[in-house]
């Protein structure tokens, strides 16, 4: 007999990669987890490792295009159906938005993405009886989504109601809607190189930043992109690489890291020529910190435990009478990572920052009591809410009398005065940088603030 006969039936071409993307939706909007557990680490889902390169890449671009525009396909959505999303067979939910998201805003065949939809839910045993709505309604999509898209543009729906309610409050409804708009664009890649950036953005087909952070558009495995392996570059949001500059020539100087995993503003540090530790809560995150260093080939010393409760010991440099900076990147809601975390906003909630805002006086505090006199210690997080960023530092200086503000001089974050606050502090907006490619423009929303102990 031929072989042939006994051969097992190949899937449809992009199917497991939708069927993945799927399973990790339902963990984002049933189960409450992160796009970075899923995708990374030891929760990561098994089915990637099976995923060619494009189809990997596929499925990410596939999931974060829903998740930054899930507010617009649920009205989309509601539009088309008479009676709802089904809510008993999430994987019919599933299947809508996949479909949905492919007709509208991805270079995917209409006829492919309705074929693909369907055979997903008649894969899965309770959704199967949808599977002719979802062929309804996915052909409708195609004949009538966008003009039923276009009519709410200027609702600023893929940001949660009570996000943009904060956000009207804090910077005014124009500039607002201005960071919503932005935080719809995929954004681009960026990277902090050692050396030579202008080489490094012609070698990766991009543009050097006025701050210095090479931005491409490139996509794919970012393992496989030039000098990755050599450790030239890592990658690290414009914004984000702004912070550990504020402390100026570092070069012998002993830094502490609080909250430091992965370890971009460790790595600039060690770059720069600091003796640094590195201190993180997680052994996972810690982990892959050193992993980072190791493939930069940058040293950097590391404690594995709760930054806030850290009180040093054993550390050479506190004989000196404690360090001579300290960064605290700390732990907070993630709003100004939305751009590029489009999971943090469905997956927050108001009543978040209360408790958050609590961890980060604690982290503050601790940094105060490391710290030398006459050094600098720099607070940042990648927040847009004021009681995590500016709000924070008022409380610390009303209560700390050794404490006082090192303002950030707008030669020091290249020339940008608009991210520079009026009391000097950085505060960067997803609609900062703007380009005009709107790919290529942006900035993950960071607040920063430089403040020296007398």
């Amino acid at each position: 007999m031929p072989p042939s006969r006994f051969a097992v039936p190949s899937e449809v071409p992009g199917l497991a990669a939708r069927r993945i993307a799927a399973d990790i939706l339902d963990g984002v909007l049933h189960k409450h987890r992160t796009l970075d557990d899923q995708l990374d680490g030891v929760g990561a889902h098994p089915g990637l490792k099976t995923l060619a390169d494009r189809d990997r890449a596929l499925m990410r671009r596939l999931v974060a295009t829903i998740l930054r525009r899930l507010g617009t396909l649920g009205h989309l959505l509601s539009r088309l159906l008479d009676r709802g999303i089904p809510t008993d067979a999430p994987r019919a939910q599933s299947a809508l938005l996949i479909g949905a998201a492919q007709i509208l805003w991805m270079d995917v065949p209409d006829h492919a993405a309705v074929d693909l939809s369907v055979r997903l839910v008649q894969s899965d045993r309770r959704a199967a009886k949808y599977a002719g709505l979802v062929n309804a309604v996915l052909r409708r999509c195609a004949r009538e989504g966008q003009p039923l898209i276009d009519e709410v543009k200027s609702q600023n729906l893929d940001i949660p109601p009570w996000l943009l309610t904060r956000w009207i409050g804090a910077y005014g409804e124009t500039t607002a809607r201005q960071m919503a708009l932005a935080i719809g664009h995929e954004p681009s890649l960026d990277i902090t190189v050692k050396s030579d950036a202008a080489q490094w953005a012609s070698r990766l087909h991009g543009e050097t930043l006025p701050t210095g952070t090479v931005r491409t558009l490139l996509q794919g495995s970012v393992t496989m992109l030039p000098g990755f392996t050599d450790g030239q570059w890592w990658v690290q949001d414009a914004a984000a690489a702004l912070p550990a500059r504020l402390f100026g020539d570092v070069a012998g100087k002993a830094i502490v890291d609080l909250c430091a995993a992965p370890g971009g503003k460790t790595a600039q540090l060690a770059q720069a020529g600091a003796r640094v530790t590195a201190v993180d809560r997680s052994p996972a995150r810690m982990a892959r910190l050193r992993d980072n260093l190791a493939r930069l080939s940058l040293q950097a010393d590391d404690v594995v435990t709760d930054a806030a409760e850290w009180s040093g010991l054993g550390n050479a440099d506190l004989g000196n009478g404690g360090f001579d900076g300290v960064l605290v990147d700390a732990p907070c809601t993630s709003t100004g990572t939305i751009r590029r975390h489009p999971d943090v906003a469905w997956l927050r909630q108001e009543a978040d920052i209360a408790a958050l805002s609590a961890l980060q006086k604690r982290l503050l505090q601790r940094a105060v009591a490391l710290l030398k006199p006459g050094g600098t210690l720099v607070y940042c997080t990648c927040s847009l809410e004021p009681e995590e960023g500016e709000q924070a530092i008022a409380s610390l200086l009303a209560t700390e009398s050794d404490m006082r503000r090192g303002p950030i001089e707008v030669g020091e974050v290249a020339g940008l005065s608009e991210i520079v606050t009026a009391n000097g502090d950085l505060r960067t907006l997803p609609c900062h940088l703007p380009h005009t490619d709107p790919r290529l423009g942006g900035l993950d929303g960071f607040y920063a603030a430089r403040l020296v102990k007398s």
